[in-house]
């Protein structure tokens, strides 16, 4: 199947020679080409390039892009969207002044959500699931990381593992998956602490390792969480079992999390809230993508992740939804790009930059997605008609989009 797309207003992010990431400066750089065309073969992107070039072609679609933009479609590096019910009354609890901290030491926040999960068979958790996997697909997402983290038991775990397997099997959309047990201590290990991170180590993390149910093993690395010792012992015992570290830092204190991510070489630090200096400083020159949540601090009115010293300092930055009951119950990312810009004062070419290579980078997909390369998957976002990308975030309300490519094929 071949699919020509012709007369395209503006093809966003086409790389000749395929990058990893880009860093600093570099984040304010979007290769792009305007009146161009663009050739799908079968799942992958064949050829581009401007429309005076363009080939003799027989092609099975033909799709006149007149007016309209092209862009890879985003990678969300960082989410939960396997969860039952919701927790809509923390919603209207912090509105009545409650904090993130106080709802969770009410027994609310992760551990509401642990409840739910494990009174919730596993098919009616795929069935919730398939949901918000389906809406992120039609808002433009092309590859997604699902956490665990709502079982805090080996069953629930497990349970949620598989469901997010299930999702990655039944849908064309690449799927990470991120065993995340070490997301809060359940309540029947309270006062067991270290009862709790022996099941993780010893139990779930071999198990999960055996059954193939993971790809990176995540932590929650906070005060009145885990602390930085728990964190790195849990690393260690994910990378032993083939699992890559990605951790949660910084969100509410800067303690060390994110110098432990990068002593064992963590793929990526999300949510970065709370920065300090010599955070800023640890990261230079290393392999570990920084992953900001902007949704979240929208969401939660906490600080947004400081991108302008970030990028300053010659790092890279990549932008995630962190979609969860709890704190960021959205999943757009077209959303978090406005925001970004928005609340976080990236450029449109910094944010775009941010959603697409370097999330591809923080889920370990860069060779495969993110940009417009040849041998590439071919999953892609077809805009309305627009004035030019900074519409994109410029219009923060609106859908954009016409069409989203996934594996070549365009969503009904």
């Amino acid at each position: 199947m071949t699919t020509l797309i012709t007369n395209i207003k503006e093809l966003l992010q086409v790389r000749e020679t395929s990058v990893s990431k880009v860093s600093g400066p570099e984040m304010a750089i979007l290769p792009t080409i305007k009146n161009a065309f663009l050739i799908l073969k079968d799942n992958l992107i064949h050829d581009f390039g401007s429309m005076e070039n363009l080939p003799e072609i027989k092609a099975d679609k033909v799709i006149d892009a007149t007016g309209k933009i092209v862009l890879p479609s985003w990678c969300d590096s960082h989410t939960h969207i396997v969860y039952a019910g919701n927790r809509e009354q923390e919603f209207v609890d912090r509105i009545n002044g409650f904090t993130y901290e106080e709802i969770a030491n009410r027994g609310g926040g992760i551990l509401n959500s642990a409840k739910k999960l494990n009174e919730t068979t596993e098919d009616e958790i795929y069935e919730q699931s398939k949901v918000r996997l389906e809406e992120v697909m039609h808002l433009g997402t092309g590859a997604v990381e699902i956490k665990s983290g709502y079982g805090l038991t080996i069953e629930g775990e497990m349970k949620m593992l598989r469901v997010i397997k299930k999702l990655d099997q039944n849908y064309p959309i690449t799927i990470k998956a991120t065993f995340l047990g070490a997301h809060a201590f359940p309540l029947h290990y309270k006062d067991n602490k270290s009862g709790y991170i022996d099941e993780i180590i010893n139990q779930m993390i071999p198990e999960i390792a055996q059954n193939n149910l993971a790809d990176y093993v995540d932590v929650f690395c906070e005060t009145g969480y885990f602390s930085v010792e728990e964190t790195e012992k849990i690393m260690q015992a994910g990378i032993e079992s083939g699992l890559s570290p990605k951790i949660h830092v910084n969100q509410f204190n800067s303690i060390g999390g994110i110098q432990a991510g990068i002593k064992y070489k963590a793929l990526s630090v999300d949510h970065l809230e709370i920065m300090k200096a010599e955070d800023i400083e640890a990261l230079k020159n290393t392999e570990t993508m920084p992953v900001a949540l902007p949704s979240c601090s929208y969401f939660l009115s906490i600080p947004y992740t400081p991108a302008r010293e970030m990028i300053k300092a010659g790092l890279p930055l990549a932008l995630a939804t962190d979609f969860n009951p709890g704190s960021t119950p959205s999943g757009n990312m077209n959303f978090v790009v406005a925001t970004a810009c928005i609340k976080m004062k990236m450029t449109p070419e910094e944010a775009i930059n941010a959603a697409t290579i370097n999330g591809a980078y923080a889920m370990g997909i860069s060779e495969t997605h993110g940009s417009i390369t040849k041998g590439k998957k071919a999953n892609l976002i077809l805009t309305k008609p627009i004035s030019s990308y900074y519409q994109i975030p410029y219009a923060f309300g609106s859908n954009l989009i016409e069409s989203v490519f996934i594996e070549g094929e365009i969503l009904k």
